[in-house]
């Protein structure tokens, strides 16, 4: 709207100029011209009405043009001309702008050959060809201008709710690992308390000790999705552990009581933090479900980087719960396999049957994590 009230100022202007070039006796024409130039163009610009009654009211104005500006082809005000080419564009799209610029073209042309096809008039037809074709540029821009704007709030929305799923998949697998391992410490607090109650008050502490820490992750998750700073996503890689701390979480359920049996590739080149921290909560994730629907059961976690790869392979040797086994994980398989997709991965999980040779039988999850460039997986201290 703003252009389009600065080609009105424009007009104006062009044809008070007209007016004030010619001679006295034509200044009733010309007041004339400009009454019904600006009265029309004003209706085109500043009331909602549709297309071709914006390109008929320029029409109106042009003849108010041609009224203002006389018969002489070096009149100021076929400036006018000009200008309603560009405003009809703008106003009322370009085809139907091109109408206006179409009837503006003819009286160029019927003019120049009653001038017997001299050069007078050539400059103002070039210059409403040239006006028309230079709305059309701009409303063009303008169109894709806002097809980039609805892309990036579409973007936007797009990062805000995946932004708020990782935060459910974090804050789901901190609470359930936490809730798992404390109530594993509990139940042996409970069974410890009355031949051994050093053991239970060790069991006890540990719980309380992991419930602090599980509590300050989950403030620290929660603040982030709070915050409105621009490195939330470099934060949120900084306060998740990577592989180097797998050791660690499986300390956790061995002190509770869990058997778990695990295989590291050594190497000595750092992984990407997407996939570290990626393999770590996918990890937890599984230990703790492992934990939960196969509690007392031994578990088998490999990790190893073959071909470019990282693959993590967490093998529980005890029968799924009825809900896993029916094929209703719940959140926390479509959460693993959320992270793995998430960084160009694959997720498999699901129960194995015993097969010849081999008696074991249980429920696998497997994960495969692309390195870029390929890389040694390392780990921590030796497990």
């Amino acid at each position: 709207m703003r252009v389009e009230r600065i080609t009105l100022w424009l007009l104006a202007l062009f044809l008070l100029a007209a007016a004030f070039t010619r001679s006295p006796e034509n200044a009733p024409a010309s007041a004339a011209g400009i009454a019904v130039a600006m009265s029309a163009a004003a209706m085109a610009v500043t009331q909602r009405v549709r297309p071709l009654t914006a390109v008929m009211l320029n029409l109106v104005a042009g003849t108010g043009v041609v009224l203002a500006s006389g018969g002489s082809h070096s009149s100021l005000g076929y400036f006018g001309l000009c200008i309603l080419a560009l405003l009809s564009v703008l106003t009322a799209g370009p085809r139907p702008g091109h109408l206006f610029a179409c009837a503006a073209l003819v009286f160029l042309f019927v003019r120049l050959a009653e001038a017997g096809f001299g050069s007078g008039w050539v400059p103002w037809i070039g210059g409403v060809f040239i006006s028309a074709l230079g709305g059309s540029l701009v409303v063009h821009e303008q169109r894709l201008l806002r097809q980039l704007r609805a892309a990036q709030v579409d973007l936007a929305n797009r990062t805000r709710l995946q932004e708020r799923a990782r935060i459910a998949r974090d804050l789901h697998d901190v609470i359930a690992h936490s809730l798992t391992v404390s109530l594993l410490h509990i139940s042996a607090a409970r069974m410890a308390v009355q031949h051994d109650p050093g053991d239970a008050d060790r069991a006890l502490a540990e719980a309380e000790r992991l419930g602090r820490e599980s509590l300050d992750e989950v403030r620290a998750i929660v603040g982030m999705a709070r915050s409105d700073g621009a490195d939330d996503g470099a934060s949120a890689l900084a306060l998740t552990p990577g592989v180097e701390a797998i050791t660690e979480l499986v300390e956790r359920y061995r002190s509770a009581g869990a058997e778990i049996l695990v295989e590291c590739e050594q190497g000595a080149a750092n992984l990407p933090v997407t996939i570290s921290t990626t393999a770590y909560r996918i990890a937890q994730e599984a230990l703790t479900n492992a934990a939960r629907h196969a509690p007392g059961w031994p578990v088998e976690l490999h990790l190893a980087s073959p071909n470019g790869s990282l693959e993590l392979d967490v093998f529980s040797a005890g029968p799924p719960g009825p809900a896993v086994a029916a094929g209703n994980g719940g959140h926390g398989l479509h959460s693993m396999r959320e992270r793995a997709e998430a960084v160009g991965g694959a997720l498999a999980a699901g129960p194995v049957a015993a097969a010849a040779g081999d008696q074991r039988a249980g429920w696998r999850v497997h994960a495969s994590l692309p390195l870029k460039p390929p890389r040694q997986m390392p780990c921590g201290r030796p497990l």
